[in-house]
This record gives structure tokens, C-alpha cells and sequence, in this order.
């Protein structure tokens, strides 16, 4: 019975030896698997950096500071 389970062990060594060798075709992560992938990412010349204005700042979270509270009503419950 052992001598069964070393043998099978041993040839999914060489598959797997096989395999990542290129035996059976390229690796999936060999090649772009997204052609188009390049074409849509940002070009970082065409980003502009703006102030963020009173309005918006104050949703923003203070780093460090209190956590604001909920704006959440709530009421009891009627049984």
C-alpha cells in the first residue's frame, strides 16, 4: 500500500515539475490576461490636484482626533 502512495506522490511531483517548466503551454500569469488593461489606466499627466473647499473638508475625518458623532435619530420602541 505504501509503495502505491510513493509512486503516486512521485508522478504528481513530475506533473507538477512538468507544469511549472512550460510543458503544457504558457503559465496563466506568463501573459497579459487583460489586453485592454493598459489602455484604460490613468495618465498621471492629465490629473490635476485641486483645494478642497469649506463645504467639503468638513466631512472629512480629523486623523487623530474624536470620532464625530452619529448623525442618526433615534426613539424607543412601542411593545
Amino acid at each position: 500500500m505504501l509503495r502505491w502512495l510513493i509512486a503516486i506522490l512521485l508522478l504528481a511531483n513530475l506533473f507538477a515539475f512538468a507544469a511549472l517548466r512550460g510543458m503544457f503551454g504558457p503559465l496563466p500569469y506568463a501573459g497579459a490576461r487583460e489586453p485592454g488593461h493598459l489602455n484604460r489606466q490613468l495618465h498621471p499627466e492629465t490629473l490635476r490636484v485641486q483645494p478642497v473647499s469649506a463645504a467639503e473638508a468638513a466631512d472629512q475625518a480629523v486623523v487623530g482626533g474624536p470620532a464625530p458623532a452619529p448623525a442618526i435619530a433615534a426613539s424607543e420602541l412601542g411593545q
